[in-house]
Parts: structure tokens; sequence; C-alpha cells
């Protein structure tokens, strides 16, 4: 009776186990956790960027490979010469590896040197064609004016790019109302293009679920 009783308790914990091993689906578990990451990444050994968060997670077991930075991101990007030229900051991000396209989420705010700020709640940069693109509202300070909307289109430089549907443009204060700085040279300058309202074209914004 006693070893009946134990073979039946046996037989109860093995099953369990097996329950448990049936319910681990290996595409949904990362691959790879790292906390508090500060990293540089290279591409064909040059140094393109400094990655810095606290929770990195790599999902490689899946058709589309990507990275999650779910607690938030900052990055710095870098010319050759390891200048830092702009920085992105986002409450969370998705890197999608084999595609080379960021997703940022959240407050996402991204600086150009020497002092131009660009937000919104969403944006995508795609390092395959060299574009940061957004449908969401757009908040643009440079050191002459504020231009808001929704909509945005860039090179990944942030020195040409256009609002699709404006709502508005501001000089920063009155001398620039009525005599805006002429630069010096136009080494980094921007190039902004202002879309009348009724341009309808959304931005080329994959259309891959993501």
């Amino acid at each position: 009776m006693i070893f009946g009783l134990l073979l039946v308790a046996v037989s109860c914990k093995e099953e369990k186990k097996v329950d448990v091993a049936a319910g681990l689906n290996p595409e949904k578990m990362a691959t790879m956790t790292t906390k508090n990451v500060s990293t540089l990444i290279s591409d064909s050994g040059v140094i393109q960027y400094k990655i810095v968060s606290p929770l990195w997670k790599v999902y490689d077991q899946i058709d589309t490979p990507y990275w999650v930075f779910p607690q938030g991101l900052f990055l710095q990007k870098y010319d050759r010469k390891f200048n830092v030229i702009a920085t992105v900051a986002a409450d969370s991000a998705r890197y999608f590896k084999d595609r080379k396209l960021w997703k940022l989420m959240g407050r996402v705010e991204l600086t150009k040197a020497p002092k131009d700020l660009f937000q919104s709640a969403e944006l995508y940069w795609d390092q395959t064609s060299n574009k940061i693109y957004s449908d969401s509202f757009i908040h643009i300070e440079t050191a002459t004016h504020v231009l808001e909307g929704i909509g945005f289109i860039s090179n990944d430089k942030l020195t040409e790019y256009r609002v699709v549907k404006p709502m508005g443009i501001f000089p920063v204060n009155k001398e620039d109302m009525l005599e805006p700085p002429a630069p010096s040279s136009t080494e980094g300058a921007s190039t902004v293009t202002v879309t009348p309202v009724e341009d309808n074209t959304p931005p080329a914004k994959d259309t891959v679920a993501l």
C-alpha cells in the first residue's frame, strides 16, 4: 500500500515536469538578457554609436530577430573622428537586426549638434535607407525657430527634413522675426521643407508589423 502511494506521488511529479516543459516556447524566450548595458556598436570595423540601457533583451530564435530595450534607451551617434554628432533617447525601443531598423517609442528625443532638438511619441530610424520618419506629432527646436506638425521625414543626419502636415512655425524671438541671422558657413546647416496641409502623402512607413 505504501509502495503504491509512492508510485502515484512520483507519477504526479513527473507529469508536472512534462507540463512545465510543454509550456515553454523558445521563440518567446530571450536568448540573451543583459542589465546595465553600456556598449559600443560598430559596422565594418568602424564604431557607429554607443548604447546605454538598464535592460537589453535579444530574441534570435524567431523569424524576425530583434533586440528590445523595455526600460529605456540612450544612444550616441559618432562621426568617423569619434565626435558625438547626435543623440537618441526613448522610453523603450526595438531594433530589427536583419533589417537595421529602429523603432523608438514613448517620449522620444533626438538632438543634433550643436543644439537642434526633435521630439515625438514614435520614430523609426532605417539605417539601410538612411532615413528617420514618423506619422506622429513632431516638435522641432533650432537656434532660430520652433516647428510643429504631424508626420516627419528626414535623412539620418537630420540636415534635410520635412513636416508632412505643419501646425505652425514660430521664430525663437522678435529679433529672429525681423531679421533671421545669416549663417557664417553652410556646413552642418539644415534644410527644412514645410509641406502644405493639402498634401496628404504619408511618410514612407514600413508595412511590416512592428
